[in-house]
């Protein structure tokens, strides 16, 4: 019997030696450690022994189970780090592989106007204006004669951030900033095209 239970014991190893995948080493598993497993059939041999072999039977079977547990787990570990590794090698990535072109949008109707109308200011030797679209009161109304309790401000819907900034309404505010960094050095040529916050009615020359 002892010769039987180091046969069952070598065919297991060889068994887990030669799996190749993980679903392999689970059949392997099922074969010899399962619920009618070979090892399983070794312990209900025992029944037909005599008394006094029974314990050193017992004990040697529990060698070879626990001897087929430990390689299964050793060719798990094997297997799983096998598995990743092939995993990581086919989805990697060729970083020296050309990428998509993606298609270029075109651009805006409004800006091409914008940009077009500033091409022929410039041409005529204008300056094209930039200034910030959070303005002060003090640009956007004051300096335009339009001081806190002018009727005009009544027909501008004004969104302001606080009493002193706001979203400028038009873009006269860079026209102000513009006269004051001249400092009196007048005439000036420039326009002042950007975008502004305010109520308009629709017609051809707003909005």
């Amino acid at each position: 019997m002892s010769d039987k239970v180091m046969q069952v014991q070598e065919e297991a190893l060889a068994a887990i030696e030669q799996a190749s995948n993980l679903e392999q080493l689970q059949q392997v598993k099922i074969q010899y450690l399962g619920k009618k497993g070979s090892i399983q059939a070794l312990m209900s041999e025992m029944k037909a022994l005599p008394p006094e072999e029974k314990p050193a039977f017992g004990q040697k079977v529990n060698v070879c189970k626990d001897t087929v547990a430990k390689a299964l787990e050793s060719k798990e570990e094997v297997l799983k780090i096998a598995a990743l590794a092939g995993k990581l090698e086919a989805e990697k990535i060729d970083v020296t592989l050309a990428g998509d072109i993606h298609k270029l949008g075109t651009t805006h109707p409004l800006v091409m106007i914008q940009q077009e109308i500033e091409d022929l200011f410039l041409s005529m030797g204008y300056k094209v204006a930039e200034g910030p679209e959070v303005e002060q009161d003090y640009y956007n109304f004051e300096l335009a004669n339009t001081p806190k309790d002018h009727p005009a401000r009544d027909m501008q819907d004004t969104f302001y951030i606080d009493p002193n900034t706001l979203l400028r309404t038009h873009t006269t505010a860079m026209q102000m900033r513009e006269l004051e960094k001249a400092k009196g050095q007048v005439p000036i040529k420039l326009i002042c095209p950007g975008k502004v916050y305010r109520r308009d009615d629709d017609d051809a020359t707003h909005s």
